[in-house]
């Protein structure tokens, strides 16, 4: 298998995490969109032109985190099982899953944008995105506070979408006031596989600021 990616896509990221929870062989091929060139080589091979990608051993393209997740949660056995065999367990892990996708990590790339510009009108977006990801976050630390992850005892697709938003997040938002979501943060930064994903996300942004590489 092949995955298209970006280190500091967050989407990309969910997928690194499932990954390396199921022990997944594959090749890394890390795409550059903000480099023209990049972006149209790789638009000739996949014309919508986004990351995350899945290249199977077939040749068949999947695009989208959460497909490719449940695509490599049905293909191997090994490592964690990231969507439970429970049928309940199993809606609600998609439940969250699309909630975090779509109040939390996109919420959060609205407000990334925001700050980048100026303007008395934008100060006002952004308190409202900042009420919206803390009512969130409200809302997560009531969600764990009977559960060791997300979805239960077992760490889930879920929780794939859920770090690297919180990764993204800890330096802005205050954790520790919330009390579960607070000890899940801390437990989740013992996991292996997301140190892996951290690891090169640190390397991305070191190379970003040196010049290395193109600003995303």
């Amino acid at each position: 298998m092949e995955l298209f990616y970006h280190p500091l896509s967050r989407y990309s990221q969910k997928v690194l995490l499932a990954l390396y929870e199921k022990q997944a062989n594959f090749y890394p091929r890390i795409i550059e969109l903000a480099d023209p060139f990049s972006r149209k080589e790789f638009c000739q091979f996949y014309p919508p032109g986004k990351v995350p990608l899945l290249k199977t051993k077939t040749g068949e393209l999947i695009p989208e985190s959460s497909i490719i997740i449940e695509y490599i949660d049905t293909e191997f056995s090994t490592g964690t099982r990231l969507l439970p065999r429970e049928h309940r367990i199993a809606l609600d892990t998609r439940l969250q899953d699309r909630l975090i996708d779509q109040d939390f990590s996109n919420i959060l790339f609205e407000l990334e944008h925001q700050k980048l510009e100026s303007g008395d009108k934008n100060q006002v977006r952004i308190k409202h995105l900042e009420n919206d990801i803390n009512r969130f976050l409200k809302y997560l630390d009531t969600l764990l506070e009977n559960k060791h992850w997300l979805c239960g005892d077992s760490l889930t697709l879920a929780d794939c979408a859920l770090f690297p938003c919180l990764y993204c997040a800890q330096d802005h938002f205050k954790f520790f006031e919330y009390d579960n979501l607070d000890r899940y943060w801390h437990q989740a930064q013992l996991r292996g596989a997301f140190q892996q994903v951290t690891e090169e996300i640190d390397l991305a942004q070191i190379e970003v600021l040196s010049g290395r590489r193109p600003i995303p």
